[in-house]
């Protein structure tokens, strides 16, 4: 019931906790340049640990996220402002494709590696 009148009041924006949970697990990275329903939804992911939240176990990991998320939703509630840093990323090189050469060494490393 207490988790219940807390989102009464809530932002607009600021989502429950299973909606914010699905949120960070569907975004792709880089994560500070996704466009987010709220920044807490963000930071709160960032501290759980993006890794975690991809990889874990929903009935271990959603628990963690939804504690530390409540923690950012409180900070909100007392007026607190958060600003995502979008990532300044290093543009991707385009790869070149290997020789010949290179592919046929490669090869012959792995039917080595076999005998």
């Amino acid at each position: 019931m207490l988790n219940a009148c807390r989102y009464v009041g809530m932002p607009a924006g600021l989502p429950n906790p299973r909606k914010a949970y699905q949120e960070v697990c569907n975004k792709i990275s880089p994560k500070a340049d996704q466009k987010w329903s709220h920044p807490a939804v963000y930071f709160a992911g960032r501290d759980a640990g993006w890794h975690m939240l991809a990889n874990g176990i929903e009935s271990k990991v959603f628990p963690i996220f939804s504690d530390i998320y409540q923690q950012y939703c409180d900070r909100v509630l007392a007026g607190e402002k958060f600003i995502i840093e979008k990532s300044s990323t290093i543009p991707e090189l385009p790869e070149l494709p290997a020789t010949k050469k290179h592919n046929q060494q490669q090869l012959d490393n792995l039917k080595k590696l076999l005998d």
